[in-house]
């Protein structure tokens, strides 16, 4: 087979396993060669299962199949081919590692076992039955996957004997989603030092532990909405729910730097929407160099560019 009949096989494989229609171009199907390593002087039966990261992806589509993509879309096969493979069951995430942090550069990922069984009876007799019988345990695959990706998240910490009460209402649901799925994600084994409510101004505040790191609080009124401190990297994570308000624009960012100045450690600053739409209406408002955490899709994190992803920037 031709590179460009390898390329559309592999297109008409993507479809036939259900993938999005977004997930059924030319990228996406460049991404499974690779993950199969299927080579152009290579049959389907001799696929394999490597371990690959984004930019190895990325180097063996161009040395076998001469396609160079350029730096910038690292992200775009990360987020918009890599975690659909991985939704779908079509490809573990970490299986070497599943505790491996999300913004790890160690990330890997691998064709699932039995997607590369029947990916290798592609062309044969057998091909149309196998992939009837695969595509009628997909939706078991993919979830247990799920369930598995969920149990290796790492919970955000709290003192002793502070628990956590937030009032009822949206902002406090993501406030919730802030703490449980974000933090776990991004920041995993974070304390949780602030998190405000929209009944009581002070839903949780470790002021001893925030003391500590060099910040002094007096007025509350221009606290984030979640502050976490991220010990493995000595980070301050302050993030804004917005609901309904505005997101670390220009000014709040402004603020937020002097209010936590005397800081001894890094800060980080995050806007979290619940869901894309909301995001939508901030979106020429986010100031660079912060992130940006959506509640309805919360293994992704959007970076408003910057040499550097999550982390912090000195002034």
């Amino acid at each position: 087979m031709t590179k460009n009949e390898f390329i559309q096989s592999a297109r008409q494989i993507l479809q036939a396993l259900g993938l999005p229609k977004a997930q059924q171009n030319e990228r996406s199907a460049l991404s499974l060669l690779a993950l199969l390593d299927l080579r152009p002087n290579r049959k389907w039966s001799q696929a394999s299962d490597p371990l690959m990261g984004i930019t190895p992806i990325m180097d063996w589509i161009r040395d076998h199949y001469d396609k160079k993509y350029a730096p910038n879309t690292r992200e775009t096969i990360r987020r918009q081919t890599m975690h659909q493979f991985v939704d779908a069951g079509l490809a573990l995430y970490n299986p070497d590692d599943p505790k491996r942090p999300v913004n790890s550069p160690a990330v890997v990922y691998q064709i699932e076992p039995s997607a590369l069984k029947l990916i290798r009876s592609y062309g044969t007799a057998s091909w149309h039955d196998k992939l009837t019988s695969y595509l009628s345990k997909k939706q078991t695959l993919a979830a247990r996957y799920a369930k598995a990706r969920q149990q290796n998240l790492v919970p955000v910490k709290i003192a002793s004997g502070k628990p956590i009460k937030l009032s009822p209402g949206e902002h406090s649901e993501l406030i919730r989603a802030i703490i449980e799925d974000f933090a776990a994600r991004f920041v995993p084994g974070a304390v949780l030092i602030y998190a405000g409510d929209t009944g009581e101004k002070w839903g949780y505040f470790d002021s001893p532990l925030l003391a500590d790191l060099g910040v002094a609080i007096e007025t509350h009124g221009k606290m984030p909405d979640v502050v976490l401190h991220y010990p493995k990297r000595n980070w301050l994570i302050l993030v804004e729910s917005v609901t309904s308000h505005g997101p670390v624009d220009g000014k709040r960012h402004a603020e937020l730097a002097k209010l936590f100045q005397d800081s001894q450690a890094g800060i980080v600053y995050v806007t979290a929407f619940p869901n894309r739409a909301v995001m939508g209406r901030y979106l020429s408002e986010i100031a660079w160099e912060t992130e940006v955490w959506v509640a309805d899709a919360p293994s992704h994190l959007i970076h408003f560019n910057g040499e550097r992803f999550l982390g912090p920037y000195s002034v």
